[in-house]
């Protein structure tokens, strides 16, 4: 039996709600911080080292390259806690309405926004 089902091919003609997201943010963050941890494992164990490596480590993260690291793995820390926060919330059973849950994924996005220009600003 053939089905007549549209098919939308082109990804940037589709509107994700906020919740959407939120959700997909989430594991991005997930993946992300994962990845930032290889960076967070490899500082500790130079710095630990020797004094040498210590001096490493330093230069590395008052460099332009460390201070994004540092900016992006802070970023996606606090977006993963807003965002497991609100999920802990919903499976309370809060925010679980379209409207309210839109909203809260919206405030999450501001706020999560917000705490990254601000750890900018303090790290740069």
């Amino acid at each position: 039996m053939k089905k007549q089902r549209p098919v939308n091919l082109q990804l940037n003609t589709i509107s994700f709600p906020p919740a959407a997201i939120t959700s997909i943010l989430h594991r991005i963050t997930g993946v992300a911080l994962f990845f930032a941890l290889l960076f967070v494992i490899w500082a500790w164990a130079c710095s630990v080292s020797s004094p040498e490596g210590f001096e490493l480590v330093q230069q590395q993260l008052n460099g332009w390259l460390g201070k994004i690291i540092a900016i992006g793995t802070i970023s996606a820390l606090s977006y993963h806690i807003l965002g497991g926060v609100r999920h802990l919330i919903m499976d309370m059973g809060v925010w679980e309405e379209l409207e309210s849950g839109n909203n809260s994924a919206k405030a999450i996005i501001g706020i999560w926004i917000i705490l990254t220009i601000v750890v900018g600003v303090l790290l740069w």
